[in-house]
């Protein structure tokens, strides 16, 4: 092996005016919103744990550092290939594109507001030549949009390029509220000079891959779930036990590999979860010099929590070390993966659970968890499960309509109060919980009269012209499965459809200026799904043009139509029944009539998202 360098670097001294290339094999950007999650709430908990209201900028440089990890480099011919390192490094850039953009945003707001130079750390311009740090062909018109802050559409993309269009969407979503103020300059000083990783550089492409496999050798190293079994069983003192302890664990664990697609860290979650969901009783503040607490300890070093608290889980002989993986462990890693599974596949009357996981809800898990005690039977365990995952369905809606963030640090201390409020409560008073809970809650789907749709919220968007299309489906008696117009893989997906074309000529009676016709253009009354076939073939084409093909589409928009009002029982009884403002339009779609089906669309939120939900696991 040839000369190697390794050396500890700012975000700042990596990525400035600096290069990277990756080769093709290799070039999968795989990052999820789990991963952003736990980063930017890693961020946000180390900078506020060091910063003081009111000092001066130059005291950030005393903050502590944070480390991120290694990458490791090829060099060759002054040019850098990534090795190892590219998802940190992707994912860093693109939470500098967003940071970029706030501060511009902030700064228009408050002209006395500092602002940091991080462009250089982006892109490079060379003879009027603009160039990504990150360097990949094909992810250039997104990062160029990102970085533009403009529409990019990820239809028909690769899986990188869809991977990073949606990874930034999350960071907008889940970037901390309290750092979008005076705070932000200070924050982001500290983030590209405080923020560390050492890079490992070889000067060949073996070398590099060399280093590579000696670093992940994972039989040199073992996992918090690994050190915990040890732990467990070195506790347990008869010797045929102890191997069935052992045996049962090897199984579980080998299963929640298997629903992890081999994914080792993502399948450790389960005793993150489990192990919080029962036992944590406290969070650390966000403030300067605050010190992890249950819940953080639970999240990182579950095994030093275990052993350390073990009185406090009532491990105090051999007996109790094995119950407490025959019963314990087994019982709600057997729930787990029930849970796991109806998010990844919808499940009849698990329907919430998949719909969560869709929208990306990471503490689902903890929280159903959190309810179930070993004593609970199958019934009850489902009516749980539903109870719980039917209170987050709402929860998120309700947020996503009123344009209210669900970033993790946003909702945490929400979430933590919830699941000890919870925790191994009853039927009928974890129900009256949850619907008082709902019934107070702060936002309201009054906010649906102001909706909209943008960049950032299209996925919630499409997720909800789904639920809505299915519901009207299923009341009517019509034959229809709701992953049609969420499943991307099928040949024509559904996509949001604009009622309204996108020109201002055919509506500028109704707006003094085209940009007051973009904006109108986008609230949720004027938006349906349909596939992306459709789309192509109409989108340009006049309401009149499109109002018969969208005869022959799914039942919402099948609604716009006049036939769609004649012969059809069914339907008619829906309508009758509900109360709901169903009518046909025509002959034309103008401003009043997005206006009243923005209404009829805040109406069937009323309807789907009723807390009348919670009634029916008691009766």
């Amino acid at each position: 092996m040839n000369k190697i360098d390794a050396r500890s670097k700012t975000i700042r001294e990596l990525l400035e005016k600096t290069k990277y290339s990756i080769d093709f094999y290799q070039r999968e950007y795989k990052w999820k919103k789990e991963h952003v999650t736990a980063l930017l709430d890693d961020l946000e908990a180390k900078f506020l744990s060091e910063y003081e209201e009111g000092h001066e900028p130059q005291k950030v440089q005393q903050y502590a550092h944070y480390f991120l990890g290694p990458i490791i480099i090829s060099r060759k011919n002054s040019t850098n290939s990534i090795v190892d390192g590219q998802q940190r490094l992707t994912t860093l850039t693109l939470l500098l594109i967003y940071l970029n953009n706030l501060q511009t945003e902030l700064k228009l707001a408050d002209s006395s507001l500092r602002t940091v130079e991080i462009k250089s750390l982006v892109f490079s311009e060379k003879f009027g030549a603009k160039s990504f740090n990150i360097d990949v062909d094909e992810r250039a018109t997104c990062m160029e949009a990102l970085f533009n802050n403009s529409t990019f559409n990820p239809e028909g993309v690769t899986e990188s390029v869809r991977n990073i269009t949606d990874r930034f969407n999350d960071i907008v979503q889940l970037f901390p509220e309290p750092l979008k103020n005076h705070v932000l300059p200070f924050f982001i000083d500290w983030l590209i000079e405080c923020v560390d990783l050492v890079e490992v550089v070889a000067y060949s492409d073996d070398d590099a891959y060399a280093i590579f496999e000696t670093m992940n050798d994972r039989g040199l190293r073992l996992s918090s779930a690994e050190m915990l079994k040890g732990y467990l069983l070195a506790n347990i003192s008869d010797d045929n036990q102890k191997q069935q302890a052992n045996e049962l664990w090897r199984k579980r664990t080998f299963q929640f590999l298997e629903l992890a697609d081999g994914d080792e860290k993502e399948a450790e979650e389960f005793f993150k979860d489990w192990l919080r969901s029962q036992y944590a009783e406290s969070i650390r503040e966000r403030k300067k010099d605050a010190k992890n607490e249950d819940w953080e300890s639970l999240g990182t070093r579950y095994h030093k929590w275990v052993r350390d608290e073990h009185k406090k889980l009532k491990l105090n002989n051999s007996k109790d070390f094995l119950d407490f993986i025959i019963g314990n462990f087994d019982f709600y890693s057997m729930i787990s993966m029930k849970i796991w599974k109806a998010g990844l596949e919808l499940t009849p009357g698990l329907e919430y659970v998949y719909y969560n996981s869709e929208n990306n809800f990471t503490l689902q898990d903890v929280l159903i968890l959190a309810a179930i005690t070993p004593n609970d039977d199958e019934v009850t365990i489902e009516k749980k499960i539903r109870l719980v995952a039917g209170y987050i369905d709402i929860f998120i809606t309700r947020r996503v309509v009123n344009f209210r963030t669900l970033s993790y640090s946003s909702i945490v201390y929400t979430m933590f109060n919830l699941m000890k409020e919870i925790r191994h409560k009853p039927i009928k008073e974890l129900s009256q919980l949850l619907k008082q809970k709902v019934t107070t809650m702060e936002e309201s789907f009054n906010g649906v009269r102001d909706f909209y749709m943008h960049q950032q919220n299209r996925a919630y968007v499409h997720m909800l012209l789904a639920r809505m299309t299915q519901h009207i489906a299923e009341k009517c008696g019509i034959d229809s499965h709701i992953l049609s117009y969420l499943d991307r893989s099928i040949k024509h997906p559904c996509q949001v459809e604009h009622i309204w074309a996108n020109d201002y000529d055919q509506y500028k009676t109704e707006f003094s200026n085209q940009y007051e016709f973009g904006d109108y253009r986008n609230r949720f009354g004027g938006l349906i799904l349909l596939p992306d076939d459709f789309n192509k073939s109409y989108g340009k084409k006049g309401y009149k043009e499109k109002l018969d093909g969208y005869l022959g589409q799914n039942v919402l928009a099948k609604t716009l139509h006049p036939k769609w009002y004649q012969n059809n029982p069914s339907f008619i009884s829906y309508k009758d029944t509900s109360g709901l403002p169903f009518k046909p339009y025509p002959d034309a779609f103008i401003k009043v009539s997005l206006d009243e089906r923005q209404e009829l669309y805040r109406l069937l939120c009323e309807e789907i998202w009723s807390p009348n939900r919670f009634d029916l696991e008691i009766v």
